[in-house]
């Protein structure tokens, strides 16, 4: 009867602590309302944009940059961890040997007659220690552990992705903010060579005082554009170098190794209806997952706790009070122990860890939920963006060709006499802002499709 009480308290203890975990459902929309790009084949997401400087840098900056050194090294220790937890599951097994010498009293009588006052005395033993897993507590911490560094690995997933859309982004950043500079220092020239025959012109009295100030206030204006982009540029090739993982040397005098802005927006094109399931592959949501998911199994830890600790103790080996008899027949010893310790009363410590177990679970779903919420947020965000991006260069190519055939036609009628200097001077003035807006605009749809690409996890 006492067998049979003790066997079901014991499955029924077991079963107590068995982990529950489900990952959480999400109601989740049909399928993107807009088509997303998609990069050829195997290729990493930014083949897309067909750019071999780009290509370069992010081989750099996978190697080097910091952050994802950070991420790998926080892999190898999660991965060490789910070692540790394994090895809690598995007997302990370990070396030990003594030597000592050791004086006695003769004062207490407690010698027998003719034993030495002093002793050697020298030791050998195998030792074991086995916890053995009952109640789950082990394998629980086993499968947190796992859950950690399934997380931990998507962390690390995630800052690359992170990283190769901030390499994108200020790459081509860095190039818009080239061809911003070299469009600004072109019109500098063009403008000086005007403002050189507007100068004769007034010496021959053709002009004004009044003409020719406000075509060399023009010519300011223009010049004092030129230095903020020069800044601007300064400032985002050091930080695509410090991102490219660069030394500090190399981040303070190197420049970065670019081509020409490209003329064209990045390609984009997949079907319509990409399941929205897929979004859950996304790095830092699988990373929520898996920290809801360790955190359901620490609560298993926590219930764990209340129930007996059964071990197995024992050891074998020798013992002499001569070396050179250590290891005969005689000198052997062994043991062998088991024990169960119980707990009863700990103050309220044991149930305070289990309810901070719970809270910590619940603290993680609803990260994990929060998580998948902004994800499809960051979605719908990027998807509208890239698309709108898009629609604004070709807005703004159209602008550009519209102001280039004003110009010319500004021109003409300056050289008839019909139109003044001045109206040559808003005609360019318009050229200039639209095609800087242009490559903006461009800048603006490359770094819409890398935006993209992070927020669908690549």
């Amino acid at each position: 009867m006492r067998s049979a009480a003790l066997l079901a308290f014991l499955l029924a203890a077991g079963c107590a602590v068995q982990t529950d975990y489900r990952p959480p459902e999400a109601e989740l929309p049909q399928a993107w309302q807009e088509s997303a790009p998609r990069s050829p084949g195997a290729s990493p997401w930014w083949a897309i944009y067909g750019d071999a400087g780009l290509e370069r840098l992010m081989e750099e900056a996978l190697a080097q940059n910091s952050d994802l050194l950070v991420a790998a090294a926080r892999v190898d220790e999660a991965r060490a961890l789910l070692g540790e937890a394994q090895g809690a599951l598995r007997p302990q097994v370990d070396a030990a040997a003594s030597a000592g010498r050791s004086l006695s009293s003769a004062a207490t009588g407690l010698l027998p007659p003719g034993t030495p006052r002093e002793r050697d005395n020298f030791r050998a033993t195998l030792n074991l220690a086995w916890e053995i897993d009952l109640f789950g507590r082990l394998r629980a911490a086993r499968e947190a552990a796992r859950a950690e560094l399934a997380a931990s690995e998507a962390l690390r997933d995630g800052v690359r992705l992170s990283l190769t859309s901030r390499v994108a982004s200020s790459y081509y950043g860095l190039l818009a903010l080239d061809a911003q500079v070299e469009l600004t220092r072109r019109a500098l020239a063009l403008r000086g060579e005007s403002l050189g025959l507007q100068r004769r012109r007034r010496e021959a009295g053709v002009i004004s005082d009044y003409d020719l100030r406000q075509l060399e206030a023009e010519a300011a204006t223009l010049r004092a554009q030129l230095p903020p982009l020069e800044r601007d540029r300064e400032i985002e090739e050091a930080a695509l170098a410090a991102l490219l993982g660069r030394s500090p040397r190399a981040v303070f005098e190197s420049s970065v190794a670019r081509a020409a802005m490209l003329e064209a927006p990045a390609a984009t094109a997949v079907p319509a209806g990409l399941p929205s399931e897929l979004l859950l592959r996304r790095p830092d949501l699988v990373e929520a997952e898996r920290r809801l998911a360790a955190a359901n199994a620490r609560v298993a830890v926590a219930r764990a706790a209340h129930f007996p600790v059964i071990s197995l103790t024992g050891f074998l080996g020798s013992e002499s009070a001569e070396l050179g008899d250590l290891f005969t027949g005689p000198a052997g010893i062994w043991s062998i122990a088991a024990a169960i310790v119980q707990p009863i009363y700990g103050g309220g410590r044991l149930q305070a860890q289990r309810d901070a177990a719970q809270a910590r679970e619940r603290a993680a779903l609803a990260q994990y939920q929060g998580a998948v919420r902004n994800a499809f947020r960051e979605v719908r965000q990027a998807l509208a963006a890239q698309a709108r991006a898009r629609e604004a260069f070709e807005a703004q190519s159209d602008r550009v060709r519209a102001l280039e055939e004003t110009l010319r036609l500004a021109r003409l009628r300056y050289a008839s006499g019909i139109a003044s200097q001045l109206d040559v001077l808003d005609a360019e003035r318009g050229l200039l802002a639209a095609q800087t807006a242009r490559v903006d605009a461009l800048r603006s749809q490359r770094a819409a499709v890398a935006d993209l690409y992070r927020a669908l996890g690549g």
